[in-house]
């Protein structure tokens, strides 16, 4: 029997273009489901240009909270009333909780990304490479390093974005922060590294048999590797990494906690993981 949706229900959702992609529905409407919330989370699509006016419509009907998503994540700051710390450092915000007359901005990916590695070990101290320059290397280099982690190197094909990214983390954190191209010296860095991160598309659906940027001979076995891909699930750098001998992370994982923590600021309650990933694998079409 269908959830029935009434005057008194919650709504909840994403913003976005696109949008119809989104897996996030999925995963929140069963934890509201198995919670026995009545509360729903509905996709809305929202043009370049249509992002003030959207924010505003949702503020007067009444919605509780609204994940954002490309490429409205910059942007929405315009529209908020107030900003945690990290939201702020990262310059990027991925959810926003309507409160009566103030709305406050948060980002939930750094997170999502950092519990996500925390499954398998603390990140407190650790040597941690990150691949890739763009908003997802971004909110979680500024999470790492938040959170304590003890070296932060960004590597990218293109240097000077690699660059400008390490140039904002050491305006705002102290310790080791690097960057560097992806060649010998990240071979190099590699050798002592305790988690490896991809942010890079590389791998992706329909590009599954990309090469990978990594092999099993550039990796060890007390390497941690996490590709924050999640389609395929098992991407050719975790191939690469399972036979070298590493521990690795899918990018569900990430997806998950990010969206846990959304659910979380927005209700008060923290949902069950197992909710959350049935639900996106089935999504995904693994189960």
């Amino acid at each position: 029997m269908k959830k029935l949706i009434t005057g008194k229900t919650a709504v909840v959702g994403i913003i976005g273009d696109p949008v119809e992609h989104s897996l996030s529905p999925l995963m929140h409407n069963a934890a509201f489901k198995h919670l026995k919330m009545d509360y729903a989370y509905v996709p809305f699509h929202v043009k370049r240009g249509d992002l003030e006016s959207a924010i505003d419509g949702a503020r007067s009907m009444g919605i509780k909270g609204l994940n954002i998503t490309i490429p409205h994540k910059t942007e929405v700051i315009n529209y908020l009333n107030e900003i945690t710390q990290t939201a702020q450092l990262i310059g990027a915000v991925n959810t926003i909780k309507f409160d009566q007359t103030v709305i406050s901005g948060y980002n939930t990916d750094g997170i999502g990304a950092v519990k996500a590695i925390e499954e398998k070990t603390s990140i407190h101290g650790k040597k941690i490479i990150i691949m890739g320059a763009g908003g997802a290397a971004r909110a979680i280099s500024f999470q790492l390093l938040y959170n304590g982690a003890g070296e932060v190197l960004i590597a990218n094909r293109t240097m000077k974005n690699a660059c400008k990214l390490t140039e904002d983390l050491q305006k705002n954190f102290s310790g080791s922060i690097g960057c560097l191209g992806l060649n010998d010296k990240l071979n190099e860095e590699l050798k002592d590294a305790d988690v490896l991160i991809n942010t890079t598309p590389v791998g992706m659906y329909p590009n599954e048999d990309q090469k990978p940027i990594l092999t099993r001979d550039m990796m060890h076995c007390d390497l941690i590797v996490n590709d924050i891909v999640y389609n395929p699930l098992k991407t050719g750098l975790l191939r690469e990494a399972e036979k070298a001998g590493a521990k690795t992370i899918t990018g569900t994982k990430m997806l998950i906690y990010q969206g846990m923590e959304s659910f979380q600021i927005w209700t008060g309650i923290s949902p069950s993981v197992e909710i959350f990933e049935k639900a996106l694998m089935t999504g995904l079409g693994y189960r």
